[in-house]
């Protein structure tokens, strides 16, 4: 597979601006999706706020496999970072966000005190590419549609300052994508939770790959949603399967294309279980 190329003309100037604004934050919140920490990763943003203080918040941890989040969340830990999974949907989640970015803006008012000087409102940049949750967290922080949020990659296309209260603000951007993918597990893994359009790559690569990573990792998983396969048996010849008893054909027969759209979409959406796609 070539190298996967996405890189809308706007995100390379929210690139531009997020290295010009974070100079002036406390502190990164960055998110990434609980089932693929590494490849939700980007190495631009990374890079760019590499010297501020960072809460690493792993979002959708609902959908991912808790056994290995945790161990993720030890990773980021050794690494020298403040980490915590997510729901983005639970008060108590979003709470615990928040306590922890103004806990890691202690440091600075502090040293402000320290010096007779007046406290300053924590000033936090959220990071992230597409999809993994950053308007949600706004609108849920801000307690009102303070950012638009829509379930498609690339909505976010500018920035804006947000007063949680006169002690924390935030600064929602757009979500960046590198400009291109050397790694196709990389892009794929994106695919697989819509950071990236699946229509970009070849869909039955991708609900093959997919297929074939449940097959060994979450067998369990695949047989309690589909019953009637036979894992002894091709790819090719189980997506058959799964066409027959959903009752997906064309003109031409079975329709295999729909059999694999919705096999990917019930694995995005959690149908199929808690599963993660990459470990430590």
């Amino acid at each position: 597979m070539k190298q996967i190329h996405w890189y809308p003309g706007h995100m390379k100037k929210a690139q531009n601006d997020i290295e010009e604004r974070i100079k002036i934050v406390d502190l990164v919140i960055e998110l990434l999706d609980a089932r693929i920490p590494f490849s939700s990763r980007n190495p631009i943003l990374f890079k760019l706020s590499q010297n501020k203080k960072r809460l690493v918040v792993l979002t959708k941890n609902d959908l991912a496999d808790s056994k290995i989040t945790e161990k993720w969340i030890s990773h980021f830990r050794s690494e020298g970072f403040e980490a915590i999974f997510a729901d983005l949907n639970k008060d108590k989640d979003i709470k615990n966000i928040i306590k922890s970015a103004e806990k890691l803006g202690e440091e600075k008012n502090n040293k402000l005190v320290a010096k007779g000087m007046k406290a300053q409102p924590i000033r936090a940049m959220i990071i992230g590419i597409p999809n993994v949750g950053k308007s949600t967290l706004i609108n849920k922080i801000a307690k009102r549609n303070a950012a638009s949020v829509q379930n498609k990659p690339g909505h976010t296309k500018a920035q804006q300052w947000i007063k949680v209260s006169d002690r924390f603000q935030l600064l929602d951007t757009p979500g960046i994508l590198p400009s291109n993918y050397e790694d196709k597990n990389v892009a794929l893994n994106l695919a697989l939770v819509g950071s990236i359009n699946e229509e970009i790559l070849p869909l039955d690569e991708l609900a093959n790959y997919s297929f074939n990573y449940l097959k060994e990792n979450y067998k369990d998983n695949l047989c309690r949603r589909f019953d009637y396969l036979n894992l002894i048996l091709s790819n090719d010849e189980n997506f058959s399967l799964i066409a027959k008893r959903r009752g997906y054909f064309s003109k031409d027969g079975l329709d295999i294309n729909k059999a694999h759209k919705v096999f990917l979409n019930e694995l995005k959406n959690g149908i199929l279980g808690q599963i993660s796609f990459e470990t430590i």
